[in-house]
């Protein structure tokens, strides 16, 4: 397979997408009063660049939030597809 680089994908990025998952991924953090510091401390996850909509994030760490928080994963796409 000469010049194909099968190792390597584009990283794809849709902003606006990412934008919506960082207000909701927020809101849920403040509805259970917590700091991003403490959803650190029990996840293991950064999620400061997260909520800002500039970290690219994985479905298994969405996965991981959505059930930190107790919501379903289904659920939680539900709510970012009613954002406009």
């Amino acid at each position: 397979m000469k010049g194909i680089c099968v190792n390597k994908m584009p990283h794809l990025k849709d902003i606006k997408l990412l934008q919506k998952i960082a207000l909701i991924l927020k809101e849920l953090r403040e509805e259970k009063v917590l700091s991003q510091e403490e959803v650190y401390n029990d996840t293991n996850i950064h999620i400061g660049r997260i909520e800002t909509g500039k970290g690219n994030i994985s479905v298994s760490t969405l996965a991981a939030l959505c059930k930190y928080y107790g919501i379903k994963l289904s659920d939680f796409l539900k709510m970012v597809e009613k954002i406009k």
